[in-house]
């Protein structure tokens, strides 16, 4: 065999072994290098808690509504790896990092859980795709309670309110409105939302922050009233409750409901889901079986702005723990 042609056929397998190598080490970024080709394997949504809770619902509905609407050619696998308040699942998340065949949601632990040191890792760990819905809280009371506003919270004394957990929105938020108000209401923890509530029916609590999900079925029942809301305007459903805002009181705060990925995936995979959450929020299917029953506020984010308001949420729980002095 010519020596020069040995040389020329090793110097091809070679280049060759080289290109696939680098083929093997950038599998997401040549394969967006056609918008058709991706996605094109089995797509798995996250959930960092477990079965059943907002999140989850968040995910099952969102990949019911992407299924029956035909948005992506593949399937969606929605799993839960609960644990650590929030670490396991958005640390899994985390360690697919350029991988845009993973999403997960946010929740509130996604913010809390890194401020209070439990998780090696923060929002700027992760691409922000969109967000889809708002979740804001309502504080009530028992129909019967002799609070019949908000004012009347100022003057009164000894009263108590739930939270599930130490570090929860509704604690936050409960903290919030004693420095609001200079009142000196007694946040109680408990280890579940179904606890507050069974203790406020029990008549063990005076007042709760809850998701409209919680509550709305109590108010509409007339076991419960509504004194106000957390978001910055009225909510559609609770037309005659007025908003903290609007009663001069600076506390707005919602849950937000939003799609993240692993950092640093391709802007091709940003820009594909952003099209597809934006047509599941803007869908009747999304409407009538998260946004409408669940008594959420309908909205949509895209990547930036999304990036954005997790930047602002992060930095908002931040300095209310330091104020409350759960962080230093």
């Amino acid at each position: 065999m010519d020596t020069n042609e040995t040389h020329s056929g090793i110097k091809r397998r070679t280049l060759l072994a080289c290109g696939a190598a680098l083929a093997a080490t950038q599998p997401f970024a040549s394969g967006l290098a056609h918008a058709s080709a991706y996605p094109s394997e089995t797509i798995n949504y996250i959930v960092a808690f477990g079965v059943g809770g907002g999140s989850d619902i968040v995910a099952r509905t969102m990949a019911k509504v992407i299924d029956e609407k035909k948005l992506i050619p593949v399937k969606m696998l929605v799993e839960n790896r609960p644990g650590g308040s929030g670490a396991v699942g958005y640390s899994y998340i985390s360690s697919r990092k350029g991988n845009p065949y993973y999403l997960g949601g946010v929740g509130v632990s996604f913010f809390t859980t890194p401020l209070l040191g439990k998780m090696p890792l923060s929002y700027k760990d992760f691409t922000p795709l969109a967000a889809i819905a708002r979740s804001p809280y309502i504080l009530a009371v028992l129909a019967d309670s002799k609070i019949k506003s908000i004012d009347d919270l100022k003057s009164a004394k000894g009263l108590t309110i739930g939270s599930a957990g130490a570090v929860s929105d509704p604690a936050l938020l409960s903290h919030l409105l004693n420095k609001e108000l200079g009142s000196s209401i007694k946040v109680v923890p408990y280890d579940g939302e179904g606890e507050v509530m069974a203790a406020v029916l029990g008549k063990h609590l005076d007042l709760l922050f809850g998701n409209p999900n919680e509550i709305l079925e109590q108010v509409n029942a007339g076991k419960m009233r509504a004194l106000a809301v957390t978001s910055a305007e009225r909510m559609e459903s609770l037309p005659e409750v007025p908003s903290f805002k609007e009663l001069g009181h600076d506390i707005v705060h919602t849950q937000l409901r939003g799609i993240i990925m692993p950092k640093d995936v391709p802007a091709e995979a940003v820009s594909y889901w952003e099209g597809v959450m934006k047509t599941v929020s803007e869908s009747p299917e999304w409407r009538s079986q998260y946004v409408d029953r669940f008594n959420e506020i309908p909205l949509f984010l895209d990547s930036k702005q999304f990036g954005e308001e997790i930047v602002a949420t992060s930095q908002r729980y931040e300095t209310l723990m330091r104020e409350l002095g759960l962080i230093k």
